[in-house]
Formats: C-alpha cells, structure tokens, sequence
C-alpha cells in the first residue's frame, strides 16, 4: 500500500473511476441482469457521482478505488480486482469513518465479496429488503464507532 494515495474526486477521474466499476462490479454481481447495468452506467457519472462525497484511491497516477458517500450512507465502494485484499478498500471505509459516528450500506445478499468484507470490517444487519429494480435481496448494514 506504499504507492496508493487517497484524494477526493476530481471530475478527470470518472473515466477511471467508471472502469473500476465496471470490473469490480462484474466479479462482485454477475447476477445482475444487463438492463439493470445499463441504467447504473448512466446514473453513476450523471446522478450519483454529483450528488455524492466521492474519494479515489490511485497507484501511480490511477484511479484504482474509490468510496461515494450521501451523508453516513456509502452509496459505493469499489476496488480494482487487482488490488483486492491489500487493504484498500478498508483505508477508504477508515478515510470515512473519520467524519462519522456511523454507516450505513445496502450489500446485495448475492453479493458474497461485498457481504464479507463489511462483516469483518464490523458491519451488522439491521434490515432486508427487495430491489425492485434489479429484482434481488438487498441486505441493510451499519456500523456503529461504540459498538
């Protein structure tokens, strides 16, 4: 992790930061149909991106993580592949925590990779519930600094 730096979003980083992505999300949710991906293709760089806090890890000049966040809620969290398990991914949910008392993410249940890095991270279930949109369960988690 000696190369990696930590920044906030610069609008020059959306096409990296869509290509990682694109590759996180395809080993995370192969179960997510294309029509749904289609429309998260277009709402991340035009809807969510704007609205959100966004931070990006990067190695050597690349965009190769990043964390949104609308108030404590992460509304994503993706890592390049190829840095999976070096801890990038838990240096940007600590960047974050820094500025609240707690979190709170949806994790898809399917979605093995996620589920398991937020529970060892310290993530609990306080809720379920099903994505119309992408016709999948939905797992509610938060983490909490005094639990």
């Amino acid at each position: 992790m000696e190369n990696i730096k930590f920044r906030k979003f610069e609008n020059a980083d959306l096409n990296e930061l869509m290509a990682v992505w694109e590759n996180a999300q395809i080993l995370a949710h192969p179960f997510l149909p294309e029509v749904f991906l289609e429309k998260e293709r277009y709402n991340i760089p035009n809807i969510y991106i704007p609205l959100a806090d966004t931070l990006v890890a990067e190695n050597s000049g690349h965009v190769i993580g990043f964390i949104s966040m609308i108030n404590n809620e992460i509304g994503g969290l993706f890592v390049e592949p190829d840095f999976h398990g070096i801890g990038v991914g838990t240096a940007l949910v600590d960047m974050v925590r820094e500025l609240h008392t707690n979190l709170t993410v949806e994790v898809f249940e399917k979605n093995t990779i996620g589920r398991s890095f937020y529970a060892k991270y310290g993530f609990k279930l306080i809720g379920k519930n099903f994505h119309t949109e992408s016709c999948q369960n939905m797992f509610r988690l938060e983490y909490t600094i005094n639990d």
